[in-house]
C-alpha cells in the first residue's frame, strides 16, 4: 500500500466558529450552541442532556451546522479535547461557536471527510496539535497551526475501507448512547411525575398536607446514605502506573489517557471504588453518576454515596440530580463553588411509604441496570476501535 506524506494544509482548511451573544442562551430552543464540552476526549460528538444551551438570538446563516460536516475543539475546555473531532449528527440544529472550527474546503480527490475525523482521533495528530498549542491556564490552537500538522495518507478507496470498520464500532456505540439517553429521560420523567407533580398510582385519593401526599415525608438526603470523601492525593502519590484516581474529569469522562494512577499502599480501602458505586462530586462542578469503569481510587472533592436507608443508589442519583438547582443555591466561593456537608442536611425530598418507594424503585433500578451495562459494552467497543485505529491508519493493518 502507497501511503503519501502531506499536511493538513495541503487538503483542508479550517473554519473559526461565530461568537454567540450570551444573553440569548436559553435551557430550551430549536437550536444548541456547540461548545469544546460536545466532544469525547477519544473523538465523537457528545450530547449533554440538561446542559446544552439553546440560542434565541438571530445569528448568520452559513453559522447552522449539516449532518455529516466534521468539526474540531480548538480550546482545551477539558483535559484531552484539544484536537478532538465530532461528526454532526443531524441538520438545522447545531451552531457553530467560537473555540470550534470547521473543516472546509476539503480536498476529496486526496482525503475523504468522514477518514479525516478519525485522523485527528490519532495520537500522531493530537500530538502535533497539542505541541504547537499555546496559552498557559486554557490551551489553544488555531487554524495556521493545524495547518502544518503532518499526516500520511492511503488512497481514497483505502481511506474509505478503513472508515467503514471504525464506523462500524462508531455505530454501534452511538446506538448504545441513544439507549442510555432515552433510558435516563424515562427515569427523570418518571420520577418529576411520581415525586415533584405527586401523580403517583392512587395519587387521586390521597390528600395533600403541608406541601406532601398524606403519609409522605420530606427526607434530607444525609438520611439516605453516607458520603465518605475522597483520599487527599499529594504529587507524589500520582503516576503512570496502578489504579486510576477518579476526579472529576473521569466521573465525566470515565478513565482518560491523562488519568494519574496510584499504585502504593498508603490509602486506606475504604477510598476503593469498584463499579456500580455512586459518585457525587460536590466541588467545582457539582454532577452525579455510576462509577462503571472497575475498581479505582477516589480523590478528594467527590463523595462515595453508600445508601443507608430503603432508598436505592439508582433513586439517590435521579434525587440529587433532580434537587441540583436547590444543591447549587447552596453553594459557597468565590473562585471555586462548592457545597459544605451541611448542604445534605439542608436539601430534603418528598419520601414515600415504603410501598410506593418500592413500586417506582422496581422500575427505576432496572432502568439503570440496563443503563450500567449499555456503558460498560461502550467501553468495551471503544476498547477494540482504539486498538485497530492507529493500526488501521499508519499502515500497521491492512484491509
Amino acid at each position: 500500500m502507497i501511503w503519501n506524506e502531506c499536511t493538513l494544509g495541503d487538503v483542508l482548511r479550517v473554519k473559526h466558529g461565530f461568537a454567540f451573544k450570551s444573553v440569548f442562551f436559553e435551557d430550551e430552543g430549536p437550536y444548541v450552541v456547540l461548545t469544546p464540552g460536545n466532544f469525547f476526549e477519544a473523538g465523537g460528538f457528545r450530547s449533554r442532556l440538561g446542559k446544552d444551551r439553546s440560542y434565541s438570538g438571530e445569528f448568520p446563516e452559513d453559522y447552522l451546522l449539516s449532518e455529516g460536516n466534521v468539526i474540531i475543539a480548538m480550546t482545551e475546555q477539558g483535559p484531552g479535547l484539544l484536537g478532538s473531532s465530532a461528526v454532526v449528527p443531524e441538520d438545522g440544529r447545531y451552531l457553530h461557536n467560537q473555540r470550534i472550527g470547521l473543516l472546509q474546503e476539503v480536498d476529496h480527490t486526496k482525503v475523504d471527510e468522514k477518514f479525516l475525523y478519525y485522523l485527528f482521533n490519532t495520537r500522531g495528530v493530537r500530538g502535533q496539535i497539542n505541541g504547537s498549542a499555546t496559552g498557559t491556564k486554557v490551551r489553544h490552537t488555531a487554524p495556521e497551526r493545524i495547518y502544518r500538522v503532518n499526516v500520511s495518507l492511503p488512497s481514497v478507496n483505502e481511506q474509505k475501507r478503513i472508515v467503514s470498520v471504525l464506523s462500524t464500532y462508531d455505530g454501534l456505540i452511538e446506538n448504545n448512547r441513544r439507549r442510555i439517553a432515552l433510558l435516563e429521560e424515562a427515569a427523570r420523567l418518571l420520577y418529576r411525575e411520581w415525586f415533584i407533580h405527586f401523580r403517583f398510582p392512587g395519587h387521586a385519593h390521597v390528600k395533600i398536607v403541608d406541601g406532601v401526599p398524606e403519609g409522605w415525608e420530606l427526607a434530607p438526603f444525609s438520611q439516605l446514605a453516607e458520603y465518605l470523601n475522597g483520599f487527599a492525593f499529594k504529587p507524589r502519590h500520582l503516576g503512570e502506573h496502578g489504579l486510576p484516581i477518579v476526579k472529576i474529569p473521569e466521573l465525566k469522562g470515565g478513565t482518560l489517557s491523562k488519568t494519574p494512577r496510584y499504585e502504593g499502599q498508603e490509602v486506606p480501602e475504604k477510598y476503593l471504588l469498584e463499579t456500580g458505586d455512586l459518585i457525587f462530586s460536590w466541588s467545582g462542578t457539582l454532577a452525579v453518576d455510576f462509577w462503571v469503569c472497575g475498581q479505582a481510587y477516589l480523590n478528594q472533592h467527590l463523595f462515595k454515596v453508600t445508601p443507608t436507608g430503603r432508598s436505592s443508589a439508582a433513586f439517590i442519583l435521579i434525587a440529587i440530580r433532580e434537587s441540583m438547582p436547590k444543591f447549587m443555591n447552596q453553594s459557597v466561593g468565590a473562585t471555586m463553588k462548592h457545597i459544605r456537608r451541611s448542604a445534605l442536611s439542608d436539601v430534603s425530598i418528598a419520601l414515600p411509604p415504603a410501598h410506593i418507594l418500592d413500586d417506582f424503585q422496581s422500575v427505576l433500578d432496572n432502568q439503570y441496570a440496563q443503563v450500567r451495562a449499555l456503558r460498560q459494552h461502550n467501553m468495551r467497543l471503544a476498547e477494540a476501535r482504539d486498538l485497530l485505529l492507529p493500526r488501521l491508519m499508519d499502515g500497521r493493518l491492512e484491509i
